[in-house]
């Protein structure tokens, strides 16, 4: 028997020729290709849940302006346009919003804006 470079390969149908030209284009090693771009998760899928979680425990909102929090060494946490949320029978409450502390002095003189 004599092998030829274009000799068929008994029972596939192909070629060497053809053989080595689809290796040849095949790619080798690397990185696996990414089909999609992972999508970054903002806070806000975050905070539905927590908003489910103080529903669960029986919290309800309060309508507050202002809250204020008085710490052991003097100064105040102020929390201007808050939300508050406060469930009585297990004395709990939830303050969220944005937050500055102050001394108490200052609290006492400046108001809110």
């Amino acid at each position: 028997l004599k092998s030829s470079n274009t000799s068929k390969m008994v029972g596939t149908g192909m070629t060497r020729e053809k053989l080595e030209r689809i290796a040849a284009a095949s790619r080798t090693g690397g990185n696996v290709r990414r089909r999609h771009k992972a999508v970054r998760k903002s806070a806000e899928p975050e905070d539905t849940k927590l908003q489910g979680t103080f529903r669960k425990m029986g919290m309800t909102p309060i309508d507050v302006n202002e809250v204020d929090i008085t710490m052991e060494g003097g100064d105040v946490i102020r929390f201007g346009n808050a939300k508050v949320q406060a469930s009585p029978q297990s004395n709990t409450f939830v303050i969220s919003g944005s937050s500055k502390r102050v001394k108490a002095e200052d609290a006492a003189a400046e108001p809110e804006a």
